[in-house]
């Protein structure tokens, strides 16, 4: 019979590694320009690639946030109708991150979208906790 020192062991070993801490996680800043009444989010793909998460769902909740429809380019720009400053895009990408992308319960990035029962959840890679996200 195993002790509780070799479960112990057997479960640290199984457990991946964190480099640092939260704050290694940076999302860059957004690159906006107006072209008419439509704002080009210049970096849109920048930023998909930092937050490890599928496009049609990060701009669905763009046009959500900023109540507005877009549609994403040839070269991979986020075209946004309306004139939005480089702030209110940033304010959706972080409150995007803080829903979609970072743990609640440890705060680390290392988290994916599971589909459970019709249910969307966000699985921690780090610490392992799973919870309900509002979409």
């Amino acid at each position: 019979m195993e002790s509780y020192d070799d479960h112990l062991e057997r479960a640290m070993d199984a457990t991946p590694e964190i480099d640092g801490d939260g704050d290694r996680f940076e999302v860059p800043d957004a690159d906006v320009r107006q072209e008419g009444n439509v704002t080009v989010f210049e970096n849109f793909q920048a930023i998909l690639d930092r937050l490890g998460r599928d496009e049609d769902h990060v701009l669905k909740f763009l046009q959500d946030e900023l109540g507005t429809s877009a549609h994403i380019d040839e070269s991979g720009r986020a075209r946004l109708t309306g004139e939005f400053d480089r702030q209110r895009i940033e304010d959706a990408v972080e409150e995007y991150t803080e829903a979609y992308v970072l743990c609640p319960e440890c705060g680390l990035p290392d988290t994916r979208l599971e589909r459970e029962q019709g249910a969307l959840l966000l699985r921690c890679e780090a610490c392992g906790a799973r919870s309900a996200t509002s979409a």
